[in-house]
């Protein structure tokens, strides 16, 4: 397997190697609450898009967060769980996780797992130009893996791509962010091919067939979930959103808390805040309008709020933010932050 050769480039472990809580798969059994990771490198950039190479000896443990993450392995073995269901992590193994679901890493005994690992905003599928038909990837969930194992042609024109993408991530070249989001257009896309592709014909689409997860009811979910994401500014309500999606409201209140872990309010309140303090690192937009175009009907209950998720006025947040270095080089070389 060819990897990235260039002398600067460094593998980056997720989270320090000395954390007590990474285990390899000699035990599969959860043993703690999953954690809950709020932030990643350049999450807040006007580009939020990070992708890493990283080795793992002891796996990781079990998380979950409200971004889009993909990972494709280039050495090593193990496996992966994705809400309750374990599949073997092997080269040409490429996994697509959603916002929320929970997911642990495993590395075989004497093995390093060596992976690219990719987190980005949802917002980034939306834009002009990426909308059609991405909601596709996040349909079908009790139909479809979240994984799908590559071979052959197929693993290397995987590989080839994502290293072509990493290597952009190191580029100041022009154009970079508008090349990145079309690699990982076609990078996505490949991926549920491949998926489609193997539950078809699996000895000849270049990916092996993959057990399906147990019906679980998920895609009526995720289809709130992602609703609320894209209309959070406006004036949401439990009853709206219930009736919408044909559910009694308190259903419907279940429903958020068994996806997100949080309430519908707070996790209306959650993304709202996320956005005001991306465009307060990104944008000269106002404090006052930063909290019309987030959804918040006050300035006041915006600044309490910020204050109790950040410990900072927004104003201090936005001077802190633009006091530090931020080259990009700097916060692709970081690996994915643990917020536990």
């Amino acid at each position: 397997m060819i990897m990235v050769t260039e002398p600067e480039r460094k593998y980056v472990p997720l989270v320090s190697a000395n954390v007590s809580f990474f285990r390899s798969r000699r035990t599969l059994v959860m043993t703690h609450y999953p954690g809950y990771l709020k932030t990643y490198p350049n999450m807040h950039a006007p580009f939020p898009f990070h992708l890493g190479l990283h080795r793992l000896t002891n796996g990781f443990r079990a998380h979950r967060h409200d971004f889009l993450e993909f990972s494709y392995v280039v050495e090593g073995s193990g496996s992966e769980t994705i809400d309750g269901v374990n599949h073997p992590m092997v080269p040409g193994t490429f996994t697509f996780i959603l916002p929320y679901q929970v997911h642990e890493l495993f590395t075989d005994p004497g093995s390093t797992l060596v992976l690219y690992n990719c987190n980005f905003g949802m917002d980034l599928l939306y834009e002009t130009g990426m909308s059609g038909g991405f909601g596709e990837l996040f349909a079908g969930l009790d139909d479809l893996p979240a994984y799908a194992r590559l071979q052959g042609e197929a693993m290397e024109e995987m590989r080839v791509r994502i290293e072509e993408m990493y290597r952009e991530t190191m580029s100041t070249e022009r154009w970079r962010d508008t090349l990145l989001k079309a690699k990982l257009a076609e990078t996505l896309v490949r991926f549920d091919r491949y998926r489609h592709q193997s539950e078809a014909a699996p000895e000849t689409s270049g990916a092996t067939a993959s057990v399906r997860p147990p019906r679980s009811g998920k895609s009526s979910v995720w289809a709130a979930v992602h609703y609320i994401h894209n209309n959070y500014q406006e004036d949401l309500s439990l009853s709206d959103l219930a009736r919408r999606f044909s559910l009694s409201a308190s259903r419907m209140s279940e429903v958020i808390k068994e996806a997100t872990g949080q309430t519908f309010v707070r996790f209306v309140h959650d993304l709202r805040l996320r956005q005001a303090a991306s465009l307060l690192v990104s944008t000269d937009m106002s404090v006052t309008d930063i909290v019309h175009e987030v959804g918040f009907g006050s300035y006041k209950t915006f600044a309490r709020m910020f204050k109790e998720a950040k410990g900072i006025s927004p104003t201090d947040y936005r001077k802190s933010k633009r006091g530090r270095p931020a080259a990009v080089r700097d916060s692709f070389s970081q690996g994915k932050e643990s917020q536990l």
